[in-house]
């Protein structure tokens, strides 16, 4: 598929010469591409959001258990819950390990790496446009489940509906330059995915996809709130969900991990860049 150029009408400077496109437009061109590659495989895109419906699940395992009752947690707040965490899981989903790894080995990693727009952003863009596509699946799983359950329509709260988003994206944000952080180490093994299996492990356990973090002793639950595993799943439902949280800290917790991750992400990006060159790849 050709990608539309990002300067289909080129402009020129006063003094004559090709001026570059601004960054809006390369932005809005990249998108417009990634998204239409996307719909290209919307038929794998629907399993895949069908796969991510372990919060439902988890739902029925949850919502007749006494740990719940013991948590103080209501059978409708489960239920809320639950659905918030569905919509977080499918908005936070990460894959760029996977396509650096097949770009490396299928050689398509060398092109790439030579055009000029870093190749961050076109693994970034390719999310955000995976992302639209799922929209209306998700948007019909979360009319469904309301329909069955009506309890866990969440309360009409439009400013928890808005931190809510932004938890999510910041949350995204995190996952994704976590898993870019393992992705880098491509550079140096030819199956880093392996890898990303011990970043799964703890997320599975400690992002509150299996049970909200109410439910773990409050020792416990304040040391995994300093980890950056809440802030995918966990931060994002409670506040959607109407559920008790305290907002100050949980963001403190992510900007603090996502200025952590940033420059760990650039000091490896570069490191594997040069010795990709020097292997001369």
């Amino acid at each position: 598929m050709t990608m539309p150029s990002p300067d289909p009408e080129p402009t020129r400077s006063p003094q004559g010469g090709r001026r570059r496109p601004s960054p809006l437009r390369i932005a809005r061109a990249l998108l417009a591409s990634q998204y239409a590659l996307m719909l290209e495989y919307r038929a794998e895109i629907v399993l895949w959001a069908l796969s991510g419906v372990m919060p439902l699940l988890m739902y029925a395992v949850w919502s007749g258990a006494p740990a719940g009752v013991a948590a103080g947690l209501r059978p409708e707040q489960f239920a809320r819950y639950f659905l918030a965490a569905l919509v977080a899981r499918q908005f936070t989903v990460v894959w760029v390990i996977y396509a650096f790894e097949e770009d490396n080995l299928l050689g398509r990693l060398s092109p790439l790496l030579l055009q000029p727009l870093p190749l961050f952003w076109r693994y970034w863009a390719a999310h955000l446009a995976e992302q639209a596509t799922r929209l209306p699946l998700v948007a019909g799983m979360v009319l469904l489940f309301i329909a069955a359950v009506p309890e866990a329509a969440p309360p009409l709260d439009p400013l928890r509906w808005l931190l809510a988003l932004v938890a999510m994206h910041l949350g995204f944000c995190l996952n994704f330059l976590m898993q870019h952080a393992i992705t880098m180490l491509c550079f140096w093994s030819e199956r880093a995915s392996a890898l990303d299996r011990l970043l799964a492990i703890p997320q599975l356990f400690l992002s509150g996809l299996l049970a909200p973090l109410d439910l773990f002793p409050e020792p416990m639950r304040a040391l995994v709130m300093h980890t950056p595993f809440p802030a995918i799943i966990y931060v994002p439902a409670q506040l959607a969900s109407g559920g008790p949280i305290a907002i100050g800290p949980a963001f403190l917790n992510v900007f603090g991990w996502l200025a952590l991750l940033l420059p760990l992400n650039l000091l490896l990006w570069r490191a594997g860049v040069r010795r990709f060159a020097a292997l001369g790849a």
